[in-house]
């Protein structure tokens, strides 16, 4: 069941997902070579904690940090630890906050010094993959315009999109109905209402988009070993055109 959520609960979202922005902010700065993701999940779980929120990934379904970081080929959950960042690396960083019972939650992907301009154009690509699906996340439009629009980004530039990972609705839950592809024909799915709230995320590989998981039971990579972007907003859909909730 998708719910709708009132302008009261917007506000707390926005709260939510202003936490979670800043908390990227901070990371921004913090990442170079030689630095521990371990060291970077304590930045955000301390400035997390310090805005009166909680980490929303740690200890979900037993998740042991307060934020995801995929390396290189690594797509989504890939779990803090002693592994130090190198030169020409790219990492995915996904955050969840929650506050006054609601969620916010984004993914990023950063360069680590400096990298090859291939992996530069994937990084932006998906950028604007995800861009082009929130332009189309107004009243009206059907879910999978959202989808489609992100697939046609993706693969018009030579890439490809995961299809076993969606982007989800969130609010008192992190992960709420509809599930949202980052691929599909338009025009179907569940028409679109001002006050649903939804986590847009491409997963976008430089090879295939099939993956596998790690014998650490989260670690997500691609199966070619090829590299890979993730970025992720919060929306929710007003009268007046889509709001970025995880942007300052």
């Amino acid at each position: 069941m998708i719910t709708l959520k009132s302008d009261r609960e917007l506000e707390y979202m926005q709260i939510a997902g202003k936490i979670v922005a800043e908390t990227h902010q901070k990371l921004e700065k913090a990442i170079k070579p030689g630095i521990t993701t371990k060291e970077l999940d304590t930045i955000a779980d301390n400035y997390i904690l310090s805005c009166g929120a909680k980490p929303a990934f740690k200890g979900y379904q037993g998740f042991p940090a307060a934020i995801c970081t995929s390396i290189n080929e690594a797509v989504v959950h890939g779990i803090p630890g002693l592994r130090e960042l190198k030169d020409g690396n790219i990492i995915s960083i996904d955050i969840g906050a929650v506050i006054n019972g609601y969620y916010g939650d984004a993914a990023r992907t950063y360069p680590v010094g400096t990298i090859d301009e291939d992996w530069a154009k994937l990084i932006r690509v998906t950028q604007e993959a995800l861009d082009a699906g929130i332009a189309k996340a107004i009243e009206g439009n059907r879910l999978s315009d959202i989808s489609n629009a992100v697939q046609v980004v993706a693969e018009g530039s030579g890439y490809s999109v995961v299809r076993d990972y969606v982007g989800h609705g969130i609010g008192r839950e992190m992960h709420e109905d509809p599930q949202v592809p980052n691929f599909g024909k338009p025009g179907r799915g569940p028409r679109l209402r001002s006050g649903m709230v939804l986590a847009i995320e491409p997963m976008v590989n430089a090879g295939s988009y099939e993956v596998e998981t790690l014998g650490d039971n989260w670690t997500v990579v691609t199966k070619d070993k090829s590299y890979s972007a993730h970025i992720e907003d919060t929306i929710a859909i007003t009268p007046n055109g889509p709001m970025i909730l995880t942007r300052i």
